[in-house]
């Protein structure tokens, strides 16, 4: 008894085969309308009504807190700030 996966699935790959080649495009038309009918059943609440018996309430809430006031950085004491404009120093004697 040979157990390779290729050769054990092969009647039924085939069997899907010819069942795609000669009736493909019905097969896809069911698929569609299924696919639209099972979208319609979802948006129309019915995965809600299956869980009736164990639902929750989710209730959205906003919780304020208080902070702080913000403190003021510290004073910058002892530092020089160079007064010169554009790198241009004002003791230059211009003739």
């Amino acid at each position: 008894m040979n157990l390779n996966p290729a050769e054990l699935l092969n009647p039924i790959f085939n069997a899907l085969d010819s069942l795609i080649e000669n009736d493909g495009v019905y097969l896809y038309l069911v698929f569609v309308w299924l696919a639209l009918l099972a979208i319609g059943w979802i948006l129309s609440g019915g995965l809600r009504k299956r869980m009736k018996g164990n639902s929750t309430t989710v209730v959205p809430g906003i919780i304020f807190t208080m902070q702080p006031p913000i403190q003021p950085p510290p004073p910058i004491i002892g530092i020089e700030v160079d007064q010169t404009w554009n790198g241009e120093d004002e003791t230059t004697d211009e003739p």
